[in-house]
């Protein structure tokens, strides 16, 4: 059985009761002439080509592109799971790019939720469990749990708290992982794909709790995908091919009324 992954690094304040910020200050994402370069003796890929963007602070963006456009490569980059080549990464005025493991650990769980395609539940823990174990691993007290029970009924998964990742059906583990994402209040959410492995009427059902959740938590949400329709939903899109921006638009329809 393969171990997942957890890219919820928290540390403890975290965890307290403060509503997230939505005053006007600097874009909390800031890039800043990013490339992504792999070469090895015989090649050279270049992923990604010198991209610079702002994101303003509570903004949904949704990034689209063909495959291997190197949409998935930014959002690991913004996440810090891999490291760029060249440019700059500014996560509400933290330079990650050239930050120690420890460093960026530490940035991840004060400002960063991910939601992974393929759900990276731990297969050993209940779903309570589950969406408890970044504050656990922020040595956050017994209180905390109250919050992840109220995740997990906002999610529809009141009656699923004691239930294993195999006892539940892909929807269901996508709403655990949804919850978990929103546990320590991160600022920044990012989500690759997150209904990419489920039916339609699952995925519309995820994709409605993924921004109703967004929108009482107050996060910067920035969403990969292939989808038309699901992108339809953000305030602005944005299309990367060759490693390159090709297109940045406002969503008129979302400027013109609530999501």
């Amino acid at each position: 059985m393969s171990t997942a992954i957890i890219v919820t690094d928290v540390i403890p304040h975290t965890l307290d009761s403060r509503k997230p910020e939505t005053h006007i200050s600097n874009p909390i994402i800031q890039i800043k002439r990013l490339t992504r370069i792999i070469a090895t003796p015989t090649h050279r890929v270049d992923i990604l080509r010198g991209i610079d963007l702002e994101i303003p602070r509570g903004q949904f963006v949704a990034i689209m592109g063909p495959s291997g456009s190197g949409k998935s490569t930014l959002l690991g980059l913004l996440a810090g799971l891999d490291n760029a080549t060249d440019g700059q990464i500014l996560l509400d005025d933290v330079d990650i790019t050239r930050l120690s493991e420890d460093a960026m650990a530490e940035v991840r769980g004060r400002k960063i939720g991910f939601v992974f395609q393929s759900f990276q539940l731990i297969p050993t823990l209940t779903a309570e469990e589950n969406v408890l174990l970044p504050a656990e691993l922020a040595g956050a007290g017994p209180e905390v749990t109250g919050r992840a029970r109220e995740l997990l009924t906002r999610v529809g998964l009141a009656d699923r708290l004691d239930h294993y990742p195999v006892q539940l059906s892909g929807g269901e583990q996508q709403r655990v992982a949804l919850a978990r994402a929103f546990i320590t209040r991160p600022p920044i959410l990012f989500a690759d794909e997150p209904t990419g492995n489920l039916d339609g009427k699952t995925g519309q059902q995820v994709l409605e709790l993924l921004l109703e959740l967004n929108r009482l938590e107050g996060a910067t949400l920035v969403l990969v995908t292939h989808d038309p329709a699901l992108a339809a939903h953000a305030d602005r899109v944005i299309t990367l091919r060759d490693g390159l921006v090709v297109t940045d638009q406002m969503n008129t329809d979302q400027m013109n009324g609530p999501r």
